[in-house]
């Protein structure tokens, strides 16, 4: 079979997911091509339509959808896993000022508008994008009065002497009480109908072998977890890796496209098509 050309990200939940798939232990799965990139990277390249499976946050889903389906398994929702807003001062008013966030078509940035455009009449001031793991350093730093944080920064944030101004999450669930959809699988619709039943298959069996055998992969996800604390490491898979990830179910596809209806009635996103997160599994 053709190997599979995949792009996902180097945090513990992705390592932990695809471990057993990327080392050729799923049985019949194809073979996969793994590159790593943070999440704003491969937001592009699903944009450029540049792979064959891509881990994507779904607020970028209305625009690739036209090329790429979303598969029913592998990515990352949950409840009591939001983003942060973090900030040097506890209660800082978030008018006019400058907030660094880890991409303007992530999740994350689209959570964050949907609360700024209720708590923040005035709006916001400038929005700077930066990779993740630079952002607590730049409000800690004074570069910005603000971040917007994901993985495994909400439980490490203390760290850097910051505190949280607001949990996006919270308000997502407390507004709607569905379950915050982060990041989402995705594989071009070109492969075929079987072979993207085969992908959700094989994704699906990845995360059941990993969840049997936790021991199994841990080379994998320290290997790629930038000198992360092991028990920070078990911390995110525990919160990010979850009975959604095996199947996103009627609460999970509910949530989805909560999200996106919402945002793109607020004018934040294109409109998504009737049938376009139909997948044939």
């Amino acid at each position: 079979m053709t190997t599979i050309k995949i792009a996902y990200s180097p945090c513990p939940n992705d390592t932990f997911v695809f471990d057993a798939w990327a080392h050729g232990r799923v049985p019949g799965a194809p073979r996969l091509d793994v590159t790593f990139a943070d999440i704003d990277i491969t937001n592009g390249m699903a944009e450029r339509g540049e792979f064959d499976v891509l881990k994507v946050s779904y607020a970028v889903l209305p625009y690739v959808l036209d090329e790429y389906a979303l598969l029913p398994c592998g990515g990352a929702l949950g409840r009591g896993c939001g983003p942060l807003v973090l900030t040097r001062e506890p209660g800082l008013d978030l008018s006019g000022m400058t907030v660094a966030v880890p991409s303007e078509k992530s999740t994350a940035y689209l959570l964050f508008r949907l609360w700024a455009a209720d708590v923040i009449p005035d709006g916001v001031g400038r929005i700077v994008v930066l990779p993740f793991h630079e952002i607590m350093p730049a409000v800690r730093d004074g570069k910005v009065d603000a971040g917007l944080v994901i993985h495994e920064a909400r439980f490490t944030y203390q760290n850097y002497g910051l505190h949280c101004l607001a949990d996006m999450g919270e308000h997502w669930e407390s507004t709607t009480g569905l379950p915050i959809p982060l990041g989402a699988i995705i594989a071009k619709r070109s492969l075929g109908d079987e072979t993207l039943k085969l992908l959700a298959e094989s994704a699906r069996t990845s995360v059941r072998m990993a969840w049997d055998d936790p021991a199994a992969s841990r080379p994998y996800v320290l290997e790629h977890a930038q000198e992360m604390d092991p028990a920070v490491a078990d911390q995110h898979i525990g919160l990010y890796v979850n009975e959604f990830t095996a199947d996103l179910g009627e609460d999970g596809y509910a949530a989805v496209r909560g999200l996106l209806t919402r945002a793109a009635a607020e004018g934040l996103v294109p409109p998504l098509g009737r049938d376009a997160l139909t997948f044939g599994v």
